[in-house]
Parts: C-alpha cells; structure tokens; sequence
C-alpha cells in the first residue's frame, strides 16, 4: 500500500497508462484504507463497496484521469449514493442525480471514492459542527483539520485518497488545506458549476479541489472549469488549464497586504510567512508592501452576507419533500419540530442571523451595507493588482487547534477565517500551499490573483513549492 500511498495522482495516472498497475489495483487500496478510517480520522461519511465494474470510464486507464479514484465534500449531490452536507435533516438523503463538477470529472475518467465529512451545510472552520462527528487532523488527533471541508482535506493529507473535492464559500478549502499540509484551490466566482452543490451562501460558494501537490490541483481543475447551462452564475474559462512548470519567479511582482499580515497571526505562522517571501525573492519576485483598507471589515460583512443567503438556501430544509421528517398535528407544528431536531446549534445561529439582518427595518442597516462593504474590498484588490501580479498573506492566523478549543466562542472560531474572506467577497481565485511547520503543526502560504489567473497562481505556487520541499509524509504513517 505504500507504494500507492507516495504517489502523487499525476503520477499514478502515469503508472496506469503504462500498464505498471491497474485502474482497478489502485481503488482497491484505498477503498480499503479509506473504508478502515472510521475510529480514526473520522474523514468519510461513505465508502464506495467496490471499483466500478468499468474500471473508471468507457476509455479506462486511456481516459485522462485513467480511473484515479476521488474523495468528494458530503454536499455534493452525487446519483444514488448518501448526500447529507454533514446534516442530521438530510440523514440518507440519496440524489437522482450528480452535480455538474463531480460528473465533468468522472466523465474525464475519475472514480468515486467516498464522500467525506463536513461541517454541516460547510458552516464552521474547525470541522466540528458535522452531525456525524468531528474529523480529526493527521499530524495530531486531538486537533482540528479545519473546516468546512475538514474530511477531504484530512483524507488526502493521511493518504486515504489521492485527491478530493472541497468547496470554498469564507476559506472551507484553503484554511483546511493549511491546517492539514497539502493544497488547497479555490478558482474564480463561476468558474466552476454550483450544479448540484447543497447551497450554503450561492454568491460565494465555490467548488475546488484539494491535493498532494500543485501539479494534481492543476490536473483536477482542468476538467472542472467552464460554463454549464445549469448553473447561469457559471462562465466559460477564457484559456485551458496548463500544467505548471518552471524554477524561477523572475519579474513576478508580489504584494503584501499589511491589514493581512500582521496583529493577529501567530509568531510561528509568521515566521514561516516571511521565510517563505524571502525565498520568493532569492527565486527573483519582486516583493512590496500594501493595503487593502477595507480588509478589516471583510470578516464583518461576511458574516452578515453568507447567513443572510443561508437562511434563504435552507428555508427548503422543512420535512415536506425529502431527508428528516417529523411528524405533528399541523404544518407548522411539523416544520417546526423537524428543523429544531434536524439541524445543529451553529446552523441554528446562523439562520437567525441572517433571517435577522433581511427582516423589515433592519435591511438597508444590515444585508445592504455589507453588500456595500464587498464592494469596497473588491475594489480594493483591483487597485492592488493595478501594481502586483498577485498578493500573498499567511493562509491561517495559526495552526492547528485543539478539539473544543473554539466550540463555545463563536467570534474566536470566526476569526480562522480572517485571512481568506476578503478573496472569497471579491469573488478572485487564491491557492494555498504547505510552507513549513510551526510546533510540528502545518502552515500554509497563500497567494490570490485576479478573476481567471488561475494558470499565473498555479505556476507560482508550484515554483515555491518546489523550492520549499514540504514533506508531508508524516501524515500518511
């Protein structure tokens, strides 16, 4: 099994053309690892029985994906097979169809691993609030692997899949992602289709994918992107996805926002930080400080935007069409009662929030001067990037944290997320990369670019990856 384990998913794609091992070999490892997970990591909600009997695909090992097998977040509807985003009211809810990225990626030859867990409808960053138990972090069990998307992100990093898909809607790839040393991509606002994905906040969620290594993340994009008449927020990607490659960083110009990098991060994480700007100058970056004067407020605003679109998304949550149901002597009653027992404390709040902030009076006050402060923070990076190809800032503020450290303090959890609202409200894409250990615990790096410079963040992420050497194999023991 280690064989499989240390190989990247470029890399057993490789293998499998070559006939050096099967399509069908390679699922059956990690089925098995994945399938023996559940008193550990907790990172799976559902393992797949068995390979499927086409080997991935009508093209097989020949597909471009050659039948690499793939973890995907629980709120991905997928045919046939449990799709409950982490949530008790939708406990063995099985869709009658597939969302529009799960299925561009099994059409490219990828194969169904699992489905992992989640916060539920990906409201948390600790990975905490799933209805099915917390997911513990590789490097330390009694630590969180982020959130929301904490299983996928837990998976690749211990090995238990060669990659996964996560969704991004305040930093629910990319905080993960650092936590747990691997890496971690959230594209551009509709790049990718919302199809088929359980909403949470629908003008900020955004389907990416979790890796070993930046050349996997560029694989997996590649067949993920583009506009889907399903989906009328998606567009069409204006150039392929191309592999990254170089060793240089020459003439590439880095910004360093000062309201993102300093009060509030951690000595070790900012340690780690600037070792790894000093790297991107000795491979020939320019680097310069700057400001974003509304990143202070993005965390405010988001957290009055993203529950307000959550208490619409979930008003559907009632009992009358699927998942939990509970029985009483009226409607009302009904629906009542199967939201109180079907969802969790933190989903609870924030719906109260949100329904809160669009009620009549408060608004304009409230949902509208948020959405006025995005404006601000996207007008912001334009200016930024008027002056830099791409901004950078620690991922995390710190690393790790212990289990039930943050459960009681909602304002102390929120604040994982500092460092990664501000891109999510601008809608740009950003990537996060392991950069060293602070404690023995992961850190992660984080570069953003403008909307569709997906192939300038790839390519600089994998040059200072290369340069950076993590070795994250002490997760996959």
């Amino acid at each position: 099994m280690s064989a499989f384990v240390d190989l990247t998913a470029a890399q057993a794609i490789e293998r499998i053309q070559a006939g050096d091992i099967s399509a069908a070999e390679l699922f059956e490892a990690y089925r098995a690892r994945a399938a023996a997970d559940a008193d550990d990591l907790n990172a799976f909600t559902w393992v797949a029985d068995a390979a499927p009997a086409d080997g991935g695909g009508a093209a097989g090992a020949q597909a471009p994906l050659a039948g690499v097998p793939l973890a995907v977040k629980d709120l991905f509807c997928t045919e046939g097979v449990p799709s409950q985003s982490g949530s008790k009211i939708l406990a063995g809810y099985r869709p009658p169809y597939t969302a529009t990225a799960v299925k561009k990626l099994q059409q490219a030859g990828a194969t169904l691993l699992g489905k992992t867990n989640q916060d539920e409808f990906a409201m948390g960053s600790s990975n905490e609030n799933s209805a099915f138990g917390p997911v513990r972090n590789p490097w330390d069990r009694e630590r969180v692997p982020g959130g929301s998307s904490g299983g996928s992100a837990a998976a690749v990093a211990a090995g238990l899949a060669p990659w996964a898909l996560g969704t991004d809607t305040g930093g629910s790839i990319r905080q993960p992602a650092a936590l747990c040393g691997i890496v971690g991509l959230k594209p551009t606002y509709g790049a990718i289709s919302r199809y088929g994905m359980i909403a949470f906040a629908s003008s900020l969620d955004q389907a990416g994918p979790f890796t070993r290594d930046v050349t996997d993340a560029a694989l997996l994009l590649r067949h993920m992107v583009g506009q889907d008449p399903c989906d009328s927020t998606s567009l069409a990607f204006p150039e392929g996805i191309t592999l990254p490659q170089g060793e240089q960083l020459r003439g590439l110009r880095l910004g360093v926002p000062e309201e993102l990098t300093g009060e509030g991060i951690e000595a070790g994480v900012r340690e780690a930080f600037n070792a790894t700007l000093a790297l991107a100058e000795r491979l020939g970056a320019s680097i310069e400080p700057c400001s974003l004067p509304h990143a202070p407020h993005a965390l405010s605003a988001y957290y009055v935007i993203a529950p307000a679109e959550a208490s619409a998304n979930l008003a559907r949550f009632d009992g009358v069409r699927y998942g939990l149901r509970i029985e009483a002597d009226d409607l009302l009653g009904m629906y009542t009662q199967t939201r109180e027992a079907g969802f969790g404390p933190e989903v609870k709040r924030r719906i109260m929030l949100g329904t809160y902030a669009l009620s009549s009076g408060y608004y304009d006050a409230y949902y509208g001067c948020a959405q006025q402060v995005r404006t601000k923070v996207a007008e912001d990076f334009r200016t930024a990037f008027e002056r830099f190809d791409l901004l950078v800032t620690p991922t995390a503020p710190s690393v790790a944290f212990r289990l039930g450290e943050k459960v009681d303090d909602p304002l102390a959890m929120y604040l994982n997320d500092v460092c990664t609202v501000p891109m999510s409200l601008a809608g740009i894409p950003a990537i996060s990369i392991p950069n060293g250990l602070s404690d023995g615990l992961p850190t992660g790096f984080q570069l953003c670019g403008p909307a569709f410079s997906e192939n300038r963040l790839l390519s600089a992420a994998y040059v200072l990856e290369q340069a950076l050497d993590f070795d994250g194999s002490q997760a996959r023991r």
